[in-house]
């Protein structure tokens, strides 16, 4: 379970790094819980797969430039249900600032499905860079 687990949220974040969230959205339950620590705009816990749509994911991509955030993964650390993956992040913002941030997204994965993320994300780089 932990390796598969660790391999769909590698593929997850691959297919968002080549611009296809659609991979991401397939692996949402439909009551999943999404939270991006602080408190910018947008900041906040989103709950179940419309909200998670409205509330982090379409701001997000309204504020950045054309294409997605770049992941790349510096490791995938995966325990039970948990797969914590720690990444550096390249996009620029339709500011044209660059917004190159740091996660660490803890997630929690049931029956082949992400119940639960927790974005750790520097917040005040999301403020300066997008304006969020």
């Amino acid at each position: 379970m932990k390796a598969a687990n660790k391999q769909l949220l590698q593929q997850v974040y691959a297919e968002i790094s080549r611009g296809n969230v659609q991979p991401l959205l397939d692996s949402l339950a439909d009551d999943v819980e999404w939270t991006i620590i602080g408190s910018t705009a947008l900041s906040g816990t989103s709950r179940g797969k419309q909200e998670v749509i409205d509330k982090p994911l379409k701001p997000l991509r309204a504020r950045l430039a054309d294409g997605p955030v770049v992941f790349e993964p510096e490791r995938f650390i995966a325990e039970g249900e948990y797969v914590v993956m720690q990444a550096q992040g390249r996009a620029t913002a339709r500011s044209g600032k660059p917004y190159n941030n740091t996660y660490c997204i803890v997630c929690r994965i049931v029956d082949g499905k992400v119940k639960q993320m927790i974005d750790y994300v520097d917040t005040e780089l999301i403020t300066s860079a997008l304006g969020a």
